[in-house]
């Protein structure tokens, strides 16, 4: 009865504890563990190289991203380039694999969901500046730990959920609410493998999903980009 009363007890202060917490606290803590506020300001850009495993295949793949300008993600299916680009106002995608002969314009809500990852800070940072809402959920499991949940609700009004992990207090997991056809469904990614990158940044190294699992090989922060790689060509 004694070891069933400690428990109890420890289960209460625990919870106490957590809901304690307040989302203000918790992501100053996430950006402190990713390279600090002032470091998250600074990355303008962002490169990285990498592979996914896909039904058997690997896919090479790689992303450009420039802050506030555009992201282009580029990959080969089938000895066949494919890519897709990202703009505050527009996206386009050619997927030749699927019989697409030409770049083809994104739907709306696809380039309203897809915004937001411009932000290279994150939705975190300065989220009040930004016009984002932020609410603190408690706690909830990632693969048998105990993590924070926010729920974010962007100045677009996209619902995103951060799953950060009590001890690192780096993100693990993300939830986004994504919309298709008046429909709403959920697509989770998780983040590992985090690695320090020159400059002092932490990444994951390691982002699985419902396509498979994606090792990177390579992240640059601030190498120079041109702008005219968002756009659309055959």
């Amino acid at each position: 009865m004694k070891k069933i009363i400690l428990s109890l007890l420890s289960i209460a202060l625990f919870s106490a504890y957590s809901f304690g917490q307040t989302a203000d606290e918790i992501i100053e803590k996430n950006t402190k563990a990713m390279g600090g506020i002032e470091k998250l300001k600074s990355i303008n850009s962002v490169v990285m190289e990498g592979k996914v495993n896909a039904q058997g295949m690997e896919i090479p793949i790689k992303m450009i991203i420039v802050k506030n300008i555009g992201s282009k993600v580029e990959f080969s299916v089938m000895g066949m380039n494919a890519w897709t680009i990202m703009r505050p106002d527009s996206g386009w995608m050619f997927m030749p694999f699927q019989g697409q002969t030409k770049p083809e314009a994104m739907p709306a809500d696809a380039i309203k969901e897809g915004t937001d990852m411009l932000d290279l800070e994150g939705e975190l940072v300065n989220y009040k500046e930004k016009g984002h809402s932020i609410e603190y959920l408690g706690m909830d499991d990632v693969e048998g730990t105990e993590c924070h949940k926010l729920k974010i609700i962007t100045k677009n009004g996209n619902v995103h959920y951060e799953l950060i992990d009590p001890k690192s207090f780096l993100t693990v997991r993300k939830i986004a609410i994504n919309k298709s056809g008046g429909k709403e469904m959920e697509i989770q990614t998780d983040l590992s493998n985090y690695k320090e990158v020159e400059g002092g940044f932490m990444f994951p190294f390691t982002v699985s999903s419902m396509g498979g699992p994606m090792e990177m090989t390579k992240i640059l922060i601030n190498s120079p980009v041109d702008n005219s790689a968002f756009r659309p060509t055959n």
